[in-house]
Protein backbone atom coordinates (compact mmCIF):
# COMPACT_ATOMS: atom_id res chain seq x y z
CA UNK A 1 0.00 0.00 0.00
CA UNK A 2 1.14 3.55 -0.65
CA UNK A 3 1.70 6.07 2.10
CA UNK A 4 -0.67 8.74 0.81
CA UNK A 5 -3.46 10.73 2.35
CA UNK A 6 -4.93 11.06 5.80
CA UNK A 7 -6.46 8.46 8.11
CA UNK A 8 -9.88 9.06 9.67
CA UNK A 9 -10.63 7.09 12.82
CA UNK A 10 -14.26 7.01 13.99
CA UNK A 11 -15.51 5.92 17.39
CA UNK A 12 -16.55 6.88 20.90
CA UNK A 13 -14.32 8.86 23.23
CA UNK A 14 -14.44 7.39 26.73
CA UNK A 15 -13.25 8.32 30.18
CA UNK A 16 -11.78 5.53 32.28
CA UNK A 17 -12.04 5.48 36.04
CA UNK A 18 -9.46 3.04 37.36
CA UNK A 19 -8.78 1.76 40.86
CA UNK A 20 -5.22 2.13 42.02
CA UNK A 21 -5.73 -1.31 43.53
CA UNK A 22 -8.49 -3.86 43.02
CA UNK A 23 -10.55 -2.59 45.97
CA UNK A 24 -14.24 -2.08 46.47
CA UNK A 25 -16.39 0.73 47.78
CA UNK A 26 -16.09 0.96 51.55
CA UNK A 27 -12.34 0.60 51.75
CA UNK A 28 -9.53 3.09 51.37
CA UNK A 29 -8.70 3.42 47.72
CA UNK A 30 -7.66 5.91 45.07
CA UNK A 31 -9.14 6.32 41.61
CA UNK A 32 -7.29 7.46 38.50
CA UNK A 33 -8.93 9.09 35.49
CA UNK A 34 -7.68 8.42 31.95
CA UNK A 35 -8.96 9.36 28.48
CA UNK A 36 -9.57 6.33 26.31
CA UNK A 37 -11.75 4.41 23.92
CA UNK A 38 -10.34 1.98 21.38
CA UNK A 39 -10.51 4.35 18.44
CA UNK A 40 -9.01 7.26 20.38
CA UNK A 41 -6.20 4.93 21.48
CA UNK A 42 -5.43 4.03 17.86
CA UNK A 43 -5.46 7.68 16.89
CA UNK A 44 -3.11 8.65 19.70
CA UNK A 45 -0.58 5.96 18.79
CA UNK A 46 -0.63 6.85 15.10
CA UNK A 47 -0.18 10.51 16.01
CA UNK A 48 2.83 9.66 18.18
CA UNK A 49 4.36 8.21 15.00
CA UNK A 50 3.58 11.40 13.03
CA UNK A 51 0.99 9.68 10.87
CA UNK A 52 -1.55 12.13 9.40
CA UNK A 53 -4.57 11.07 11.46
CA UNK A 54 -7.88 12.64 12.38
CA UNK A 55 -10.15 11.35 15.11
CA UNK A 56 -13.91 11.80 14.78
CA UNK A 57 -16.29 11.32 17.66
CA UNK A 58 -19.27 13.06 19.30
CA UNK A 59 -18.99 14.86 22.64
CA UNK A 60 -20.97 17.39 24.66
CA UNK A 61 -20.05 21.05 24.77
CA UNK A 62 -18.27 21.17 28.10
CA UNK A 63 -14.82 21.78 29.52
CA UNK A 64 -14.14 18.12 30.28
CA UNK A 65 -14.72 17.04 26.68
CA UNK A 66 -12.60 19.90 25.37
CA UNK A 67 -9.74 19.03 27.71
CA UNK A 68 -9.64 15.42 26.47
CA UNK A 69 -9.73 16.51 22.84
CA UNK A 70 -6.91 18.95 23.62
CA UNK A 71 -4.79 16.01 24.80
CA UNK A 72 -5.26 14.29 21.45
CA UNK A 73 -4.54 17.50 19.57
CA UNK A 74 -1.31 18.02 21.49
CA UNK A 75 -0.20 14.51 20.61
CA UNK A 76 -0.89 15.30 16.96
CA UNK A 77 -4.29 13.73 16.28
CA UNK A 78 -6.58 16.27 14.63
CA UNK A 79 -10.05 16.36 16.23
CA UNK A 80 -11.67 19.02 14.05
CA UNK A 81 -14.16 16.49 12.60
CA UNK A 82 -15.65 15.91 16.05
CA UNK A 83 -19.39 16.53 16.44
CA UNK A 84 -20.58 18.58 19.41
CA UNK A 85 -23.96 17.36 20.63
CA UNK A 86 -25.71 15.71 23.55
CA UNK A 87 -24.85 16.06 27.20
CA UNK A 88 -22.43 13.37 28.35
CA UNK A 89 -19.25 11.43 27.61
CA UNK A 90 -19.28 7.64 27.82
CA UNK A 91 -17.55 6.15 30.86
CA UNK A 92 -16.09 2.86 31.90
CA UNK A 93 -14.84 1.68 35.25
CA UNK A 94 -11.83 -0.61 35.58
CA UNK A 95 -11.90 -2.46 38.90
CA UNK A 96 -8.26 -3.47 38.83
CA UNK A 97 -4.90 -1.79 38.79
CA UNK A 98 -3.83 -2.83 35.31
CA UNK A 99 -6.68 -4.57 33.49
CA UNK A 100 -5.43 -8.06 34.25
CA UNK A 101 -8.22 -9.49 36.36
CA UNK A 102 -11.43 -11.12 35.16
CA UNK A 103 -14.75 -9.27 34.92
CA UNK A 104 -13.14 -5.97 35.79
CA UNK A 105 -14.91 -3.59 33.37
CA UNK A 106 -18.24 -1.85 34.00
CA UNK A 107 -19.58 0.32 31.15
CA UNK A 108 -21.69 3.46 31.44
CA UNK A 109 -22.17 4.41 27.78
CA UNK A 110 -25.93 4.57 27.29
CA UNK A 111 -27.30 7.99 26.34
CA UNK A 112 -23.81 9.35 25.74
CA UNK A 113 -23.38 11.92 22.99
CA UNK A 114 -21.85 9.34 20.68
CA UNK A 115 -24.42 6.62 21.37
CA UNK A 116 -27.24 8.96 20.38
CA UNK A 117 -25.89 9.56 16.86
CA UNK A 118 -28.66 9.11 14.33
CA UNK A 119 -28.50 7.85 10.73
CA UNK A 120 -28.63 10.51 8.07
CA UNK A 121 -27.09 13.27 10.21
CA UNK A 122 -23.42 13.00 9.13
CA UNK A 123 -22.37 14.25 5.70
CA UNK A 124 -19.99 11.40 4.99
CA UNK A 125 -19.52 12.42 1.36
CA UNK A 126 -18.14 15.79 2.38
CA UNK A 127 -15.99 14.42 5.21
CA UNK A 128 -14.47 11.34 3.61
CA UNK A 129 -13.41 13.10 0.41
CA UNK A 130 -10.46 14.42 2.43
CA UNK A 131 -9.16 11.00 3.50
CA UNK A 132 -7.59 7.87 2.04
CA UNK A 133 -8.15 5.52 5.00
CA UNK A 134 -11.17 4.93 7.27
CA UNK A 135 -10.87 2.94 10.50
CA UNK A 136 -13.64 1.85 12.85
CA UNK A 137 -14.21 -0.92 15.36
CA UNK A 138 -16.98 -3.39 16.20
CA UNK A 139 -17.59 -1.42 19.40
CA UNK A 140 -19.65 1.22 17.58
CA UNK A 141 -22.25 -1.15 16.07
CA UNK A 142 -22.38 -2.90 19.44
CA UNK A 143 -23.98 0.16 21.05
CA UNK A 144 -27.34 0.17 19.27
CA UNK A 145 -29.00 -0.22 15.88
CA UNK A 146 -28.65 3.49 15.11
CA UNK A 147 -24.86 3.58 15.52
CA UNK A 148 -24.61 0.37 13.49
CA UNK A 149 -26.46 2.11 10.67
CA UNK A 150 -24.22 5.17 10.97
CA UNK A 151 -21.24 2.85 10.47
CA UNK A 152 -22.87 1.32 7.41
CA UNK A 153 -23.48 4.78 5.93
CA UNK A 154 -19.81 5.67 6.40
CA UNK A 155 -18.60 2.42 4.86
CA UNK A 156 -20.80 2.74 1.80
CA UNK A 157 -19.40 6.20 1.08
CA UNK A 158 -15.82 5.19 1.90
CA UNK A 159 -16.05 2.26 -0.49
CA UNK A 160 -17.50 4.45 -3.23
CA UNK A 161 -14.67 6.98 -2.78
CA UNK A 162 -12.01 4.25 -2.84
CA UNK A 163 -10.69 4.59 0.70
CA UNK A 164 -8.86 1.75 2.40
CA UNK A 165 -11.13 0.50 5.20
CA UNK A 166 -10.00 -1.27 8.36
CA UNK A 167 -11.90 -2.74 11.28
CA UNK A 168 -10.91 -4.09 14.67
CA UNK A 169 -13.27 -6.88 15.73
CA UNK A 170 -13.36 -5.77 19.36
CA UNK A 171 -15.84 -8.03 21.11
CA UNK A 172 -17.37 -6.84 24.38
CA UNK A 173 -20.30 -9.03 25.36
CA UNK A 174 -21.56 -6.46 27.88
CA UNK A 175 -22.24 -3.98 25.07
CA UNK A 176 -24.36 -6.23 22.85
CA UNK A 177 -27.62 -5.84 24.74
CA UNK A 178 -30.11 -4.43 22.23
CA UNK A 179 -31.44 -7.71 20.88
CA UNK A 180 -28.90 -8.34 18.13
CA UNK A 181 -26.07 -10.84 18.06
CA UNK A 182 -22.75 -9.66 16.56
CA UNK A 183 -23.06 -12.17 13.72
CA UNK A 184 -26.37 -10.51 12.77
CA UNK A 185 -24.70 -7.11 12.35
CA UNK A 186 -20.96 -7.27 11.69
CA UNK A 187 -20.88 -9.31 8.44
CA UNK A 188 -22.70 -6.61 6.48
CA UNK A 189 -20.08 -4.12 7.68
CA UNK A 190 -17.06 -6.39 7.26
CA UNK A 191 -17.80 -6.96 3.58
CA UNK A 192 -16.63 -3.38 2.93
CA UNK A 193 -13.29 -3.87 4.69
CA UNK A 194 -9.85 -4.28 3.14
CA UNK A 195 -8.23 -4.91 6.54
CA UNK A 196 -9.59 -6.99 9.42
CA UNK A 197 -7.90 -7.32 12.81
CA UNK A 198 -9.02 -9.33 15.81
CA UNK A 199 -8.50 -12.90 16.93
CA UNK A 200 -9.86 -16.30 15.99
CA UNK A 201 -12.53 -16.21 18.70
CA UNK A 202 -13.80 -12.75 17.79
CA UNK A 203 -13.93 -13.76 14.12
CA UNK A 204 -16.04 -16.78 15.02
CA UNK A 205 -18.39 -14.70 17.17
CA UNK A 206 -18.75 -11.83 14.72
CA UNK A 207 -18.14 -13.26 11.25
CA UNK A 208 -19.35 -16.83 11.75
CA UNK A 209 -16.00 -18.47 10.99
CA UNK A 210 -15.02 -21.82 12.48
CA UNK A 211 -13.00 -22.18 15.66
CA UNK A 212 -11.91 -25.24 17.60
CA UNK A 213 -13.34 -24.75 21.08
CA UNK A 214 -10.87 -27.22 22.56
CA UNK A 215 -8.05 -24.69 22.07
CA UNK A 216 -6.85 -23.46 25.45
CA UNK A 217 -3.94 -21.98 27.38
CA UNK A 218 -1.94 -25.17 26.94
CA UNK A 219 -2.35 -25.23 23.16
CA UNK A 220 1.01 -24.73 21.46
CA UNK A 221 1.88 -21.53 19.61
CA UNK A 222 2.29 -23.58 16.43
CA UNK A 223 -1.24 -24.97 16.73
CA UNK A 224 -2.62 -21.48 17.30
CA UNK A 225 -0.77 -20.23 14.22
CA UNK A 226 -2.34 -23.02 12.18
CA UNK A 227 -5.77 -22.12 13.58
CA UNK A 228 -5.18 -18.49 12.62
CA UNK A 229 -4.36 -19.52 9.06
CA UNK A 230 -7.56 -21.55 8.84
CA UNK A 231 -9.63 -18.67 10.21
CA UNK A 232 -8.04 -16.23 7.76
CA UNK A 233 -8.74 -18.57 4.83
CA UNK A 234 -12.43 -18.58 5.72
CA UNK A 235 -12.53 -14.80 5.98
CA UNK A 236 -10.83 -14.34 2.61
CA UNK A 237 -13.34 -16.73 1.04
CA UNK A 238 -16.41 -15.13 2.61
CA UNK A 239 -15.27 -11.49 2.45
CA UNK A 240 -13.49 -11.05 -0.90
CA UNK A 241 -12.88 -7.32 -0.38
CA UNK A 242 -10.54 -8.19 2.50
CA UNK A 243 -6.84 -8.57 1.61
CA UNK A 244 -5.16 -8.23 5.02
CA UNK A 245 -5.95 -10.03 8.30
CA UNK A 246 -4.13 -9.89 11.63
CA UNK A 247 -4.71 -11.77 14.87
CA UNK A 248 -3.47 -11.09 18.37
CA UNK A 249 -2.87 -13.83 20.91
CA UNK A 250 -2.65 -12.71 24.53
CA UNK A 251 -2.58 -15.04 27.51
CA UNK A 252 -2.18 -14.28 31.19
CA UNK A 253 -1.60 -16.62 34.11
CA UNK A 254 -1.67 -13.98 36.84
CA UNK A 255 -2.09 -10.23 37.19
CA UNK A 256 1.50 -9.49 36.16
CA UNK A 257 1.94 -12.03 33.38
CA UNK A 258 1.30 -11.56 29.68
CA UNK A 259 2.25 -13.76 26.71
CA UNK A 260 1.82 -11.81 23.48
CA UNK A 261 2.22 -12.68 19.80
CA UNK A 262 0.47 -12.07 16.50
CA UNK A 263 -0.15 -13.41 13.01
CA UNK A 264 -0.62 -11.65 9.67
CA UNK A 265 -2.26 -13.15 6.60
CA UNK A 266 -2.75 -12.22 2.97
CA UNK A 267 -4.50 -14.45 0.41
CA UNK A 268 -1.10 -15.87 -0.51
CA UNK A 269 1.11 -15.64 2.58
CA UNK A 270 1.09 -16.19 6.35
CA UNK A 271 3.45 -14.45 8.77
CA UNK A 272 4.07 -15.02 12.48
CA UNK A 273 5.53 -12.51 14.91
CA UNK A 274 8.12 -13.19 17.58
CA UNK A 275 6.63 -14.24 20.92
CA UNK A 276 6.91 -11.78 23.81
CA UNK A 277 6.47 -12.59 27.48
CA UNK A 278 6.61 -10.45 30.60
CA UNK A 279 5.79 -10.61 34.30
CA UNK A 280 5.93 -6.84 34.80
CA UNK A 281 2.76 -5.50 33.18
CA UNK A 282 1.88 -1.89 34.00
CA UNK A 283 -1.41 -1.61 32.07
CA UNK A 284 -2.96 -4.13 29.68
CA UNK A 285 -5.68 -1.77 28.47
CA UNK A 286 -4.96 -0.43 24.99
CA UNK A 287 -2.41 -3.05 23.96
CA UNK A 288 -4.69 -4.37 21.22
CA UNK A 289 -5.27 -0.83 20.00
CA UNK A 290 -1.52 -0.21 19.83
CA UNK A 291 -1.28 -3.43 17.80
CA UNK A 292 -3.99 -2.11 15.46
CA UNK A 293 -2.15 1.18 15.04
CA UNK A 294 1.06 -0.71 14.31
CA UNK A 295 -0.76 -2.85 11.75
CA UNK A 296 -2.12 0.23 9.96
CA UNK A 297 1.29 1.88 10.07
CA UNK A 298 2.98 -1.23 8.72
CA UNK A 299 0.54 -1.60 5.84
CA UNK A 300 1.09 2.03 4.87
CA UNK A 301 4.88 1.98 5.10
CA UNK A 302 6.23 -1.57 4.66
CA UNK A 303 6.08 -3.94 1.72
CA UNK A 304 7.41 -6.95 3.62
CA UNK A 305 4.77 -8.91 5.51
CA UNK A 306 7.17 -9.91 8.27
CA UNK A 307 8.00 -6.26 8.93
CA UNK A 308 4.28 -5.47 9.13
CA UNK A 309 3.46 -8.06 11.80
CA UNK A 310 6.65 -7.34 13.70
CA UNK A 311 5.75 -3.64 13.97
CA UNK A 312 2.18 -4.38 15.06
CA UNK A 313 3.11 -6.95 17.68
CA UNK A 314 5.99 -4.95 19.08
CA UNK A 315 3.75 -1.89 19.46
CA UNK A 316 1.08 -3.93 21.23
CA UNK A 317 3.60 -5.50 23.57
CA UNK A 318 5.31 -2.21 24.45
CA UNK A 319 1.96 -0.70 25.44
CA UNK A 320 1.86 -3.16 28.36
CA UNK A 321 4.47 -1.03 30.13
CA UNK A 322 2.66 2.31 29.81
CA UNK A 323 -0.06 3.46 32.22
CA UNK A 324 -3.30 4.72 30.75
CA UNK A 325 -5.16 3.82 27.58
CA UNK A 326 -3.26 5.94 25.05
CA UNK A 327 0.28 4.68 25.43
CA UNK A 328 3.30 6.70 24.38
CA UNK A 329 4.01 5.39 20.87
CA UNK A 330 6.90 3.11 21.78
CA UNK A 331 7.40 0.04 19.61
Amino acid sequence: MTDQGRILVFGELLLRFSSAEAQFIGGDHAVSLYPGGSEANVSATLAHWQEPVSYMTAVPDNKLAKSVLDILNRIGADTSETLVLGSRIGLYFLLSANGLSNGEVVYDRKFSSFSTLQPGTIDWENILKNYSWFHFTALTPALNEQTATVCLEALQVARKLGLQISVDLNYRNRLWDYGKEPVDVIPQLARYCDVIMGNIWAAAKMLGTSVDHSLNRNTSITDYQIAAQASASEIFKNYPQCRHIANTFRFMDNQRHNLFYGTYHTPGQDYNSPTYETHEVADRIGSGDAFMAGFIYGLRHFSNGQDIINRATSAGYRKLFVKGDFGDGTY
